[in-house]
């Protein structure tokens, strides 16, 4: 197992910052991906060429799985999941623009332009088929800020440790302007991230939860992150912890748990959390 030796701490913060370990994609090769194809790809999404794999019987009922990586991340991160969850269920992932072996983007992108490559991912992988989204980190943020506004299609969510949704002003109040040292170094390349200094170019605002409706949601937090800040640490740890809590405006069914033994990469230090939550989330969405 290969381990990127970036700052855990900002790891957790700084959405383009990681420190995953890492497992290595599966599935043959293919060129082509429909709702019936396996394997690893690319696709054609307007005009970029974006990196999806697919696994698990396509002729299998019930929703399909998303699992969408943190920012920093391809789809290599989510690959130990994928495996397990293919076991019974049809599941995909991608490379966001930017990010593995897709295309880079034009330029700045907002939120919505994300979503907008994420429609049509899924027009080709899941065709008429209801969705769970399962994303970590900036995959996590960008599944709950997509949700709401494709209700038809989005039965279903997993947020591990997901970005809250107010970093910005959080962090800013966690870690004031007197700090310095690896504080204030966290605190600005979060920030300078946030503002599109990521691979995706991705600008990461704070924003209001809005209601996906009455859909399943299950929110996995992790256990402690930021002992390299001890002096802001007990901060981080509460801002972080209330921003998972205005999560489960998301829905009257979202419940949020604290994943014992984990750090920022909870899939990967509990995968049996994980996987546990994101079938619980798929058998509700199928029914």
């Amino acid at each position: 197992m290969k381990r990127r030796t970036r700052s855990a701490a900002v790891a957790a913060l700084c959405s383009a910052v990681t420190g995953a370990a890492l497992v290595a994609a599966t599935g043959p090769a293919s060129a082509t991906h429909g709702p019936g194809a396996a394997g690893t790809g690319k696709i054609r999404v307007g005009s970029y060429s974006v990196n999806v794999s697919c696994s698990g019987d396509a002729r299998a009922r019930g929703p399909l799985v998303l699992l969408m990586a943190g920012g920093g991340d391809g789809l290599d991160t989510m690959a130990g999941l994928q495996k397990t969850l293919s076991a019974k269920s049809r599941v995909c992932s991608y490379d966001r623009l930017g990010e593995g072996a897709s295309d880079q983007p034009a330029g700045l992108q907002t939120v919505n332009d994300s979503g907008r490559i994420l429609t049509g991912v899924l027009d080709r992988l899941a065709g008429h088929r209801p969705v769970v989204l399962a994303g970590h980190s900036l995959g996590g943020y960008l599944a709950a800020r997509y949700a709401p506004a494709h209700r038809d299609r989005i039965k279903g969510l997993v947020l591990l440790d997901a970005t809250i949704p107010a970093l910005n002003a959080g962090l800013n109040k966690a870690i004031p302007p007197s700090a310095t040292g690896m504080a204030a170094d966290l605190r600005d390349q979060t920030l300078a991230a946030n503002q599109g200094q990521n691979p995706e170019r991705l600008v990461i605002a704070d924003t209001r939860v809005r209601s996906a409706g009455r859909i399943p949601v299950r929110i996995l937090k992790h256990e402690s992150q930021y002992a390299e800040v001890p002096e802001y640490g007990p901060a981080l740890e509460e801002m972080w912890t209330a921003g998972q809590r205005q999560w489960r405006a998301l829905s009257p069914r979202a419940t949020l748990r604290t994943a014992p033994g984990t750090g920022h990469y909870l899939h990967v230090d509990r995968p049996d959390l994980a996987v546990q939550a994101i079938r619980d989330v798929t058998a509700h969405a199928a029914r």
